[in-house]
């Protein structure tokens, strides 16, 4: 039992879940300029940006991946529910968040910022898909301190009684998810990025995000339990968290061969 709230002053009430959320996106844009100062790592001797234009662009940051992933949960796990009542939309103090759709808009939104400067759209997807391991394991740790998304029951000896649960231990799946597409993921593409060299072929490192995304969402989904309103869509293993990661897995494995068949200058 961890109170999800970190502390309230008077009326107002700050969550681990938004801290979370805040120290993803900062620790994530403080890493980005780190990559970005050193020229070296990009094709040509060239990042996508500068780090002063990261900084200026962590507000569309904040605002691509909190519009997404709202409308992306809407979209994606219970459209009948908001277009019955729209104005649970813009409730995001009730909870109900996408990361697929926080991906997605992020994407949107580094691929119009950059299509106006006229930079690489790609080594700005690279750019991301290094930042964005820290955010998701932040993410993940906070789902496990608001008792939230957890697994099926086991008899695993780090099993864990969660609130609303039942009396019975869980996968901490939520804990999954953070060391795959966090803590691991991070450090795959680490040694992509500095070891192998990848910035210089301009969609790789998004590649490799994508394909490791997907396969540890997949994974970690056989032992999730999936929302309750919508519950196993087949087979009685299905959810829709598979089936929104096989789009991410086959765009990643397509980026890699694609920028690996590419010439680059």
């Amino acid at each position: 039992m961890i109170d999800p709230v970190a502390f309230a002053i008077g009326p107002i009430v700050i969550r681990w879940y938004a801290l979370a959320y805040l120290a993803g996106i900062f620790l994530g844009v403080g890493y980005g300029m780190l990559l970005l100062r050193r020229k070296s790592l990009w094709v040509n001797g060239t990042p996508p940006m500068t780090p002063d234009e990261l900084f200026d662009f962590t507000f569309w940051i904040v605002i691509g991946i909190i519009v997404g992933g709202r409308l992306g949960y809407v979209l994606f796990y219970d459209p009948l529910v908001f277009a019955a009542n729209p104005g649970q939309i813009i409730a995001l103090w009730d909870g109900g968040m996408s990361f697929h759709g926080g991906m997605l808009g992020l994407m949107v939104a580094m691929i119009v910022y950059l299509n106006r400067k006229k930079a690489n759209i790609l080594s700005g997807l690279d750019l991301l898909a290094c930042c964005a391991t820290i955010g998701l394991f932040l993410g993940r740790v906070a789902n496990f301190i608001n008792a939230e998304l957890y697994g099926s029951v086991t008899t695993m000896p780090w099993g864990v009684i969660f609130p609303g649960g039942g009396d019975l231990p869980r996968h901490p799946s939520q804990l999954y998810e953070g060391l795959l597409e966090g803590v691991l993921l991070f450090l795959v593409i680490r040694y992509f990025t500095h070891v192998k060299l990848v910035l210089r072929r301009p969609g790789t490192a998004a590649g490799i995000f994508g394909v490791g995304y997907a396969l540890s969402r997949i994974f970690v989904e056989f032992f999730r339990l999936p929302d309750s309103h919508i519950g196993y869509l087949a087979f009685g293993w299905l959810t829709m968290g598979m089936v929104l990661s096989l789009p991410i897995l086959i765009t990643g494995i397509a980026l890699i061969v694609w920028s690996q068949k590419r010439r680059h200058g």
